[in-house]
């Protein structure tokens, strides 16, 4: 399967917040993707999967300004990213919100301060009580008590950290996040409670969601259609019943190997 295949997908606008064509990334002589193409849909929550050392992090990175790919063109809400003037760049930059795996939260300061450090990059002149009212209401909508803003990161559970995480990324109220490996370290309550909380603050702010994932639930549960990285590029793009219905040997063995199953029933359970 050398072209990717883009399936219907359900639940989201045509239009593409981000476009992805003709990405290639090295490492030496190793490449990661060549000629990959992407569309991310206004209002979707796309889950992105593929097997060890296929690039989803520096795909992530690579959209996001942090990886310099070889070649290629991104663009996020219409606006090419690559070699744009850095106010240009940061203009576009603000209207996403970014979870890192493992919350990637400062240690030295508290949970609101660390909510507020977006809002003091953008916004260096905002009111400081403004400010604490801001990441106060995004801490308690991320479903944490008022009080946890005065906590530093080492006071918190990883369920809670994550969540400061989320938090942190609508500080600016975005209208697209990346999430990557979100559900990374939780419990399956935890996880399934995250997952509910994502699917939640989706509907209620209309956010486009980019998220990597190996949590099969989480794509059973959240996601509207599954990115499947293999060969160096996107090889499909569709709903999970859309990619078993392909013939590509590292889709069936990843959604119908034991744990693809065990979510697969897990999901109707819970639908019934």
């Amino acid at each position: 399967m050398s072209e990717a295949k883009t399936l219907r997908g359900q639940g989201a606008s045509d239009e593409p917040i981000i476009r992805v064509r003709g990405l290639t990334n090295r490492f030496g002589e190793q490449t990661i993707h060549e000629g990959l193409d992407l569309d991310v849909r206004r209002g979707e929550i796309l889950g992105v999967v593929g097997g060890s050392g296929t690039g989803k992090s520096v795909l992530m990175r690579s959209i996001i300004g942090l990886q310099r790919p070889e070649a290629g063109e991104i663009e996020v809400f219409g606006e090419p990213t690559l070699d744009r003037e850095e106010d240009q760049l940061k203009s576009i930059q603000s209207r996403w919100g970014i979870l890192f795996q493992g919350a990637a939260l400062f240690s030295t300061l508290t949970v609101a301060e660390n909510v507020e450090v977006p809002i003091r990059e953008y916004f260096p002149n905002l009111d400081s009580d403004l400010m604490d009212e801001i990441a106060g209401y995004k801490i308690v909508m991320c479903g944490l008590a008022p009080e946890a803003g005065e906590k530093y990161p080492s006071e918190l559970s990883g369920g809670m950290k994550k969540r400061a995480g989320i938090a942190r990324a609508l500080a600016l109220d975005p209208e697209l996040i990346f999430l990557d490996e979100p559900t990374a370290g939780l419990d399956p309550i935890g996880a399934a409670a995250f997952d509910e909380l994502i699917g939640e603050l989706r509907d209620a702010l209309g956010l486009t969601v980019f998220l990597i994932t190996h949590d099969l639930d989480t794509l059973y549960a959240i996601c509207d259609r599954v990115a499947v990285l293999a060969d160096r590029k996107v090889v499909a793009v569709g709903t999970i019943p859309e990619l078993l219905a392909l013939d590509h040997k590292w889709i069936q063995e990843y959604f119908m190997g034991p744990r693809g199953r065990a979510a697969a029933t897990a999901s109707e359970d819970a639908e019934a």
